[in-house]
């Protein structure tokens, strides 16, 4: 199964993924039947979440039901005990949006809620984040997860999204991280696909941050904290949801 997703990840192009993975992903939940793990998203059980990843892929992952990964619960969770977010009224920007929490914020209705990519078909604004197609001040929250690692300059896009939050106004901007760097590394003369991969996890990755990940986001004008969250929850918690036990949440204020 690891080897079956891992070619199918690296092969089928983004976009078709996003369109047609989940009738994919409900089948093989057909297997996956039990008790042990639930989604906290949409409340679907199994005995363990399906394995997800390029190499090598993660087991317990991925949500057949919804396709939620360790990321998406646990920002789901942190969503609903350290903030308003499912009650205030907010505006909100989805960039790169995930098919987990579409129809979801859709049908919220203390939600104003607008999505926006610059090639994802799920998204119904297009849009670069370099150059985010809004007034300054214009949302209460801005979710912009994975895109960080992609962009050519990821203080310009951090600085974006700060410029249309509102005055104390948040985003949530979670990266990959490679912990045991203390530096973020890029190199441009990076540029044959399996050298990418090797260098920064993925062949379309531009850089892999490190622990200063947070003062990146800071450089580009936020209040960061950097919010351990998922280690302060009892450990069959953090199982039974299938939370990813080392992920920082950056909670970014304007």
């Amino acid at each position: 199964m690891k080897r079956l997703i891992s070619f199918v990840i690296k092969h089928i192009p983004r976009k078709y993924l996003q369109l047609f993975a989940h009738f994919g992903a409900k089948f093989l939940g057909l297997f996956y039947l039990g008790n042990k793990v639930e989604c906290n998203v949409c409340h679907h059980s199994y005995r363990e979440f399906l394995p997800y990843g390029r190499k090598p892929p993660r087991s317990n992952a991925l949500c057949p039901n919804c396709l939620t990964l360790e990321r998406h619960r646990l920002m789901w969770m942190y969503l609903q005990e350290k903030t308003d977010f499912f009650s205030a009224p907010k505006k909100v920007l989805h960039v790169a949006p995930e098919l987990c929490f579409i129809k979801r914020f859709e049908a919220m209705d203390n939600l104003e809620y607008i999505t926006g990519d610059i090639e994802s078909p799920l998204a119904k604004v297009k849009m670069d984040v370099h150059e985010i197609p809004f007034e300054a001040n214009s949302f209460d929250a801005v979710f912009c997860n994975h895109v960080m690692e992609h962009v050519e300059d990821d203080i310009k896009a951090m600085s974006e999204i700060r410029r249309v939050l509102k005055p104390g106004g948040f985003a949530i901007m979670q990266s990959p991280q490679d912990m045991s760097r203390e530096e973020t590394y890029e190199d441009p003369t990076i540029t044959d696909p399996k050298a990418r991969e090797e260098a920064f996890w993925q062949s379309d990755h531009v850089r892999l941050f490190g622990r200063d990940y947070g003062k990146r986001l800071e450089k580009a004008g936020f209040d960061v904290i950097e919010d351990d969250f998922v280690k302060q929850l009892p450990a069959e918690v953090v199982h039974q949801y299938g939370l990813p036990a080392e992920e920082i949440v950056y909670f970014c204020k304007k």
